[in-house]
């Protein structure tokens, strides 16, 4: 019998490189004025008043992202399982509605790098390939947001 951490799990990770420093990268990623300017694909829009964040570990943060075209929404929560500032943010990421055990999870690694930071996403639990119009993509377009963002 194959035990479950045996068997590998669907993942990505993007590398992206931005122009601001680590605290600043950090706050983008923890304040929740700053995630309605940037957290979100190209054509979405995560408005300030759906978003709630309570970072630290065990904390649980909440946020829905809008299509601007047609006002689908795609509700977004999950659970903070490692918050370790200015380094390194882990959660979990789903629906409301998805058990926090089985939802995928998000590790965000911030570097300092000269005037620059390194930011790290890996994704566990779910699939993404470049082109997919879907979740590699999408994060792709986000950390782009990011990047334009913070350089401000």
């Amino acid at each position: 019998m194959t035990s479950p951490e045996a068997v590998a799990q669907p993942e990505f990770t993007l590398h992206r490189s931005v122009g601001a420093p680590r605290e600043r990268v950090w706050r983008a990623w923890t304040d929740p004025d700053e995630l309605t300017l940037w957290h979100h694909p190209a054509g979405v829009s995560t408005p300030r008043d759906s978003i709630a964040v309570d970072v630290r570990e065990g904390g649980t943060y909440r946020y829905t992202m809008v299509n601007d075209e047609d006002g689908e929404e795609y509700p977004t929560a999950g659970t903070y399982l490692l918050v370790s500032e200015p380094d390194r943010l882990v959660f979990t990421w789903g629906s409301p509605d998805d058990d926090p055990a089985e939802s995928p999870v998000v590790t965000v690694d911030v570097t300092a790098s000269g005037d620059e930071t390194e930011v790290a996403l890996h994704v566990r639990g779910i699939a993404g390939e470049p082109g997919d119009d879907n979740i590699y993509d999408g994060w792709t377009q986000a950390l782009e947001n990011l990047a334009r963002h913070v350089a401000r």
